[in-house]
């Protein structure tokens, strides 16, 4: 039995377009542009400074209504790249435009009404709560911040525990300690949705809780998502839950996109031998598909110090010479399907890929020309 449509109030519904949308619907919500953060690690008289590549010239666009899936291996990046957007932690280099605006240009937006347009829902659901607030108080303290009233913060709190299934009578005047994990995450949407944003940024946000109570919670971010006109950066490891919850999805490799495409391209036809060998890792209900080889060998190269060329390469059963010498560049193969892959780029030199079209061919003669 599918469960009932949250309660939102008139406040925080949404009462035809969006009044905040600046570019219109074809407009990206988000574009990122050769996002770089580098970390400075160790150092001092006894150490030598190393420096952690955790993000590293990223491009992608989140578009209006839509979950983007981010999968990857642990130390991927993907963590690092979801505080990047929300400006917790700032990017060494590159862009970040919101509805056709630039974050931190002078004549774009700063990051404070970045953040009020874009919230983040954290794994631990409760060391992301202050232990000395209510409920009440966590949930009104971002409105309050923004210059809302003391009681219009507080009927905001009441409003978006009733959107997340608690209720206000019962849960307002809790500490997180009295909550349960489920009980706990529920008040971190609550808290971000207070703030009436546009884009959230579920970071892990159901791979603490239990099976049952992760997909009830599943199912209330699809319903939120519907009725408030959300946008979701959704960051997992969990493969079946971002097939079932995104829109396209976006893969990562030390630092790097891989792959990003549709949902149905990404999972039914992975390009990318990392992405093939992701999905190949998933288990099987199937006890006649049991492998006895794994997928992927090896431990993913140290991020201080990675591979020249394609950064996949010392992992991979495709790699030849070409990958060692030039770093893939993300191009297209179909559309809205982007791939990081000489092997499958159209004449790249690489033995497995394919031929170049006529139309590339005739596009080639003629700049040499």
């Amino acid at each position: 039995m599918k469960p009932p449509a949250p309660n939102v109030p008139p406040a925080l519904r949404p009462f035809g377009p969006d009044m905040r949308d600046v570019g219109g619907p074809r407009q990206p919500l988000y574009i990122v542009k050769d996002l770089v953060k580098h970390f400075t690690v160790g150092g001092g008289r006894l150490g030598r400074a190393a420096v952690v590549q955790a993000v590293d010239g990223v491009n992608f666009d989140v578009h209006k209504g839509e979950t983007l899936g981010v999968v990857g291996e642990s130390g991927c990046g993907k963590s690092t790249m979801g505080r990047l957007l929300i400006r917790l932690v700032r990017p060494d280099r590159g862009e970040l435009i919101l509805d056709g605006e630039e974050v931190g240009a002078p004549d774009g937006i700063t990051v404070r009404q970045l953040q009020r347009n874009v919230q983040m829902v954290f794994q631990d659901s409760y060391m992301s709560l202050n232990p000395r607030l209510t409920v009440e108080d966590t949930i009104a303290f971002g409105p309050r911040a923004n210059a809302v009233r003391r009681d219009e913060a507080r009927e905001r709190a009441h409003n978006t525990l009733t959107m997340v299934g608690l209720r206000p009578e019962l849960f307002a005047q809790r500490y997180p300690h009295e909550l349960s994990g489920g009980q706990r995450q529920r008040v971190n949407i609550a808290r971000a949705l207070a703030m009436n944003p546009r884009m959230l940024i579920l970071d892990e946000a159901v791979s603490a809780l239990d099976k049952s109570i992760g997909a009830q919670v599943i199912n209330l971010l699809q319903d939120l998502k519907r009725h408030l006109s959300l946008t979701y950066f959704f960051i997992s490891h969990d493969l079946g839950v971002v097939r079932y919850i995104s829109d396209r999805v976006l893969v990562m490799y030390l630092g790097k996109v891989v792959e990003i495409g549709s949902v149905d391209a990404v999972y039914d036809n992975p390009r990318h031998p990392y992405t093939r060998a992701l999905l190949a890792s998933q288990l099987s209900m199937n006890a006649t598909e049991r492998r006895t080889k794994p997928p992927l060998l090896g431990d993913p190269p140290s991020s201080i110090n990675p591979p020249t060329g394609c950064r996949f390469r010392t992992r991979c059963p495709l790699a030849e010479e070409i990958c060692a010498n030039r770093e893939p560049e993300l191009v297209g193969f179909a559309r809205d399907s982007l791939v990081a892959c000489h092997a499958a780029t159209p004449g790249s030199g690489h033995a497995s890929a394919p031929p170049l079209c006529p139309q590339h061919t005739a596009k080639a003669s003629a700049r040499m020309t």
